[in-house]
């Protein structure tokens, strides 16, 4: 189509062209803009999360479906933290987009900011992550076309989604396991006369009868629907406690266990588990049930929410403390105590931006799922950016470096003539890095916690000649290929341990990002990547190739050529170490 001024918007897929402009467009964005109308909000003028859970729900699912060309319904939802309350009057915009397809199900980032027009500011309300699954099409099983990133963010969230999956799965083992540690638990005690509020006060029960409006065209209830109702109940058994209202702020990941369908009534339940000083988590679960039908109730979901109550100037409030119900209420209430934990790991280790996560953060088996997911987005992030610079190439062994804000890092790349499982599985062993690399003076396992993560210590020398050795304490991640096209990843970061403090003997080190990447670019000829976001412990080694005054890196990489080869015919001895 073409104006008579000249200018011209040409649609050729996804790329449009204006005025010689190329400007790209994800083909499965969705975006939503609500204006926030006294309906949708409570009796205070701020939205409902219900219905901002239903508007979320509903942007992702129309995303998912615009990439599978079929209907999608909601499998689970990670944690949720809401940053701001939202007022009437004030624009809620919403953009989804699939981050990545797996065989049956995909990934769907959501960004949700909330806009006041009369001000002209906008800021961020919350981001989410959804898993959705395409429908069977009778019997046909479906196999969904893989997305293509084509964007550095998008070659970003298409590298992590893998890694937040493999979270995802690992996530009902990880509550388990911490679950089974808190099963012993200090009494709890309350004095006669502090303010002590019985759980069973605030216990809710109520029913909904799913019609046509709460489904979609196959007759399956709305995920962004039952979601809720389950926040309505919530919010009624945490606003019980204090007699006030309360707010939520946080939603923790939550799975869907099955479909309900028009006709079927919910019977949704909550109750306050636990109150902390100024906050209380709310359990609540919904089950499904058709009348006439001899069938038991049906489990479809259970959630917990944090609350907190605001007093006039938006502060929270100190809250009463519970007291839970005997058996079953004092489990929930030691189980709160425990997912707290979690959920400021979680919060603390994922959440935050890289600047504001320290180099080394506290190693325990609570969150090492957590940090094992950190360690290797943080070096998916870092070979997926583009702006690097070649600043030596010797051999075909390219230097190229990359400014980014207040981080040098380095990226050193290589051409083996290998299979890249081959070169995973001998690089993996970083105890014999001292074969090939003269930085590494001993290495040695603290612990083995899987067969994808291993905590070292190592010992380096100063590059200033009568200082002390440093020593360094890492956690290293492998990971194979999710799909066709992933390279291996080994990444290490630096962890704390209270078994290995810092001590007089050494300078403590500390490494934020590195690791290597490992792509198969032929049928025997692969990439290796090794990447570090250079620390001021890290930098020295590095400073005088980066300036030209040296070649050292090539020496490494050389001597690390000649390790690969004269290792590549012991796979076996590698796999029965790795337990591969």
């Amino acid at each position: 189509m073409t104006s008579q001024g000249g200018n011209s918007l040409l649609q050729d897929g996804q790329v449009f062209s204006l005025q010689n402009a190329l400007i790209y467009c994800n083909p499965t964005e969705v975006k939503m803009s609500q204006m926030v109308l006294p309906c949708h909000a409570n009796h205070q003028g701020e939205l409902s999360m219900g219905q901002l859970l239903k508007w979320i729900d509903t942007t992702a699912c129309l995303s998912a479906e615009k990439h599978a060309g079929c209907s999608c319904v909601t499998a689970s939802m990670d944690d949720i933290h809401i940053e701001h309350t939202i007022s009437v009057g004030h624009v809620v915009n919403i953009k989804a987009k699939v981050n990545r397809a797996f065989n049956s199900s995909m990934e769907v980032g959501i960004q949700v900011s909330c806009e006041n027009l009369f001000q002209g500011k906008e800021w961020n309300v919350c981001k989410a992550f959804a898993t959705f699954v395409a429908s069977k099409q009778g019997t046909e099983k479906i196999r969904l076309k893989p997305f293509e990133p084509y964007t550095q963010e998008e070659q970003v969230e298409y590298s992590i989604a893998a890694e937040r999956r493999r979270m995802r799965l690992a996530h009902a083992e990880t509550i388990k396991a911490l679950l089974l540690k808190s099963a012993v638990q200090e009494e709890c005690n309350q004095s006669e006369t502090v303010n002590v509020v019985p759980a069973e006060k605030t216990r809710v029960e109520s029913v909904e009868l799913v019609l046509p409006p709460h489904a979609n065209h196959q007759g399956y209830t709305f995920g962004g629907q039952i979601m809720a109702w389950m926040e309505n109940v919530a919010t009624i058994a945490a606003s019980r406690l204090c007699n006030s209202y309360a707010t939520l702020r946080t939603i923790d990941m939550f799975h869907f266990r099955g479909p309900s369908q028009v006709g079927d009534r919910l019977v949704l339940k909550a109750i306050v588990n636990s109150a902390f000083k100024n906050s209380m988590e709310v359990g609540v679960c919904a089950h499904a049930y058709r009348e006439g039908s001899e069938d038991s109730l049906r489990h479809l979901n259970s959630a917990f929410m944090t609350f907190i109550v605001l007093d006039k100037e938006g502060q929270p409030i100190t809250l009463p403390q519970i007291k839970p119900e005997p058996g079953d209420g004092v489990r929930r209430y030691n189980e709160a105590n425990a997912r707290k934990k979690l959920r400021l790991d979680r919060k603390y280790i994922i959440s935050c931006k890289q600047t504001e996560v320290p180099l080394s953060v506290p190693w325990d088996p609570c969150n090492q799922v957590y940090l094992s997911y950190n360690n290797v987005s943080a070096l998916k992030m870092l070979a997926a950016k583009r702006n690097w610079v070649l600043d030596s190439e010797k051999n075909k062994v390219k230097l190229s470096t990359l400014e980014d804000g207040q981080f040098l890092s380095f990226k050193i790349e290589m051409e083996v003539p290998l299979e890249a499982s081959t070169i995973f599985l001998i690089l993996s062993d970083l105890t014999r890095r001292t074969e090939w690399d003269s930085h590494y003076q001993k290495c040695e396992v603290i612990q083995k916690v899987n067969d994808d993560d291993t905590i070292y210590h190592l010992i380096t020398p100063s590059v200033k000649e009568g200082s002390k050795f440093q020593d360094f304490v890492l956690l290293a991640s492998r990971r194979k290929p999710c799909a066709a096209g992933d390279p291996f990843v080994i990444a290490f970061r630096s962890v704390t341990l209270p078994t290995h403090l810092a001590t007089s003997e050494y300078t403590r080190g500390e490494v934020q990002c590195a690791g290597f990447s490992i792509l198969q670019q032929g049928d025997s000829q692969t990439k290796v990547t090794y990447y570090n976001q250079a620390s001021p412990e890290v930098l020295p080694y590095i400073t005088t190739d980066i300036a030209g005054l040296s070649s050292g890196y090539y020496t490494t990489f050389e001597s690390c050529l000649k390790y690969i080869e004269r290792n590549k015919n012991n796979i076996t001895l590698f796999m029965q170490e790795h337990k591969l």
